[in-house]
């Protein structure tokens, strides 16, 4: 049974003991019942230490803390202090809420700690009484400090979070992805709704944003003439000679006329097409400003939207960098994955990654296999993006070059360049670039570079693995032999065996011998019987 419990509050740490320990585990129902009661919960409990915090910031270390279950300073003190060594005698036992804080309290003070549901139902009334239990607080004081903890703990999460500048990309693919939609949406509604008017205009501007601006422009179509051509061309990329045709399609139009308020409506559905399409334009500028500060290996080897749909797919740029490479292909196809997985059919070779150019470069019989080079140098620029402490496009490039190189090696034949040179390039060309910018930091930077590289093929390996073998058998011969006691049995026994190896050592050497012998006669017998 629990003999102590350690209570949290915003305010700071409270020690409190636990009485009545047969009553409370014998009958949990009767717990219940007088935790709503003040009277009766103050005979089960006693305030034994209450140490408040020293300032905000203090609480708000222990906030951290006590959720990432460490134990902090402040908190092994007043354990420490307050909570006798556990012996035969008196055995403490702490109860906790938090289950990793009580291990951490376990393995570093040797206290036995529970986080059952009695413990719970203890603190939960020790949380319902806290301000009449605590004593030096009035009631507003916890409610206060409580307030103040959960915004100042709220704040320090937001402003250590590692995704936070990704969240900015995410909501920005998001939003442009759907502002294509209502685009391409609105366009059509505005061709079909001012085609009653002008219909040739379709043929003549089938671009959707130069179309509303043209329509915007021109108004009602009898108000075009000759003074307003120079617009009209500004308009359609200075191309006088087809504002020309558009006039000329506008005096021999074959639309109706439209009352004063339809053109007005129409006029401000095609304003408000406009400005979509504007600000599409600055948000896909603010996309790929951010992309190239955020991830700009990834931006330079496969663009700014499917960089940053990938990032959004995997929730962070965090989360894509762990992802292996084979996630990375198929990432985007997981309906495709699972349906072939049930089918037992052919799985998908591509995701997102299929919008890219290399994709539809490549020959039908190879779009998988450069799908697959592609993810291995998109999670290689990820990483790189993710966990380097200045990030530079310089490594997509190279990349980049080497998808490049892959698509002409399956033409012409040609092999591509390895990780580790074009890496090792970039590498030297980053610590050039140190040097010409500061040379009194070349020295650090030359030592924070890493060695080079250099592949080692199967044969090397093998090799290498006998010299170690024959390295450790030559330490385990040249090492002293310990002397292992034996047993009389044992000792007379390796005596017999020595004395019937010795035998038959001896009985090979006379049957040796006496063949010898045997031979030696023959040949004297065959030379006397010659003479």
């Amino acid at each position: 049974m629990v003999s102590h419990v350690l209570f949290e509050s915003a305010s700071g740490y409270a020690i409190f003991e636990v009485k009545l320990q047969d009553a409370l585990g014998s009958s949990t129902k009767a717990l219940q019942d007088s935790i709503d009661d003040l009277a009766r919960f103050g005979k089960m409990v006693n305030l034994l230490s209450f140490a408040p915090y020293k300032s905000a910031a203090h609480a708000l270390e222990n906030a951290n803390d006590i959720s990432e279950g460490i134990l902090n300073e402040h908190l092994q003190s007043l354990l420490e202090l307050n909570l006798s060594k556990p012996n035969k005698k008196s055995k403490v036992v702490l109860g906790v809420w938090e289950p990793t804080l009580a291990s951490s309290i376990k393995s570093t003070l040797s206290f036995d700690c529970n986080t059952d549901e009695v413990t719970k139902d203890l603190i939960r009334g020790i949380r319902l009484h806290a301000p009449k239990l605590l004593k030096g607080l009035q009631a507003d004081d916890l409610i206060k400090a409580q307030l103040g903890l959960g915004h100042s703990y709220s704040r320090a999460k937001v402003k250590f979070n590692v995704n936070r500048i990704d969240n900015m990309i995410i909501q920005a693919i998001a939003l442009l992805d759907q502002l294509d939609k209502d685009v391409n949406l609105f366009s059509m509604r505005i061709r079909e709704w001012y085609g009653y008017h002008f219909p040739e205009l379709v043929k003549l501007v089938p671009d959707n944003f130069q179309y509303a601006c043209t329509a915007q422009f021109i108004g009602a179509k009898e108000k075009l003439n000759e003074e307003k051509l120079h617009d009209l061309s500004a308009i359609l990329d200075d191309d006088m000679t087809r504002a020309q045709n558009v006039l000329d399609a506008a005096r021999n139009s074959m639309g109706s006329a439209l009352a004063d308020i339809d053109m007005l409506n129409v006029m401000a559905f095609a304003t408000r097409v406009i400005s979509l399409a504007e600000y599409r334009k600055s948000l896909t500028a603010y996309l790929s400003e951010k992309m190239n500060q955020v991830a700009p290996s990834l931006t330079a080897l496969l663009g700014e939207r499917i960089g940053a749909r990938l990032i959004s797919h995997a929730g962070s740029l965090t989360n894509l960098s762990k992802y292996p490479a084979s996630t990375v292909q198929i990432l985007g196809a997981e309906k495709a994955l699972f349906r072939a997985l049930k089918t037992k059919g052919n799985t998908p070779k591509y995701g997102l990654i299929y919008h890219s150019s290399f994709i539809g470069r490549a020959g039908p019989k190879f779009k998988g296999r450069i799908s697959r080079f592609l993810a291995n140098k998109c999670s290689i620029a990820s990483r790189i993006d993710c966990f380097s402490e200045k990030p530079t496009p310089a490594f997509g490039e190279v990349l980049r070059q080497q998808v490049e190189e892959r698509l002409n090696f399956f033409e012409t034949g040609e092999p591509p360049a390895k990780n580790t040179d074009a890496i090792r390039k970039v590498l030297d060309r980053l610590a050039l670039d140190d040097d010409e910018s500061d040379d009194e930091d070349a020295p650090a930077s030359k030592e924070l570079a890493p060695p080079p590289i250099e592949p080692s093929s199967k044969k090397d390996k093998k090799k290498k693995r006998k010299a170690e073998a024959e390295e450790d058998i030559e330490m385990e011969e040249d090492a002293p032999r310990k002397k292992v006691k034996l047993s009389k049995e044992d000792k007379k026994a390796l005596k017999k065996e020595e004395k019937r190896r010795k035998e038959a050592e001896e009985g090979v050497e006379g049957e040796e011998k006496d063949k010898k012998k045997a031979k030696k006669d023959k040949k004297e017998k065959k030379k006397k019987s010659e003479e």
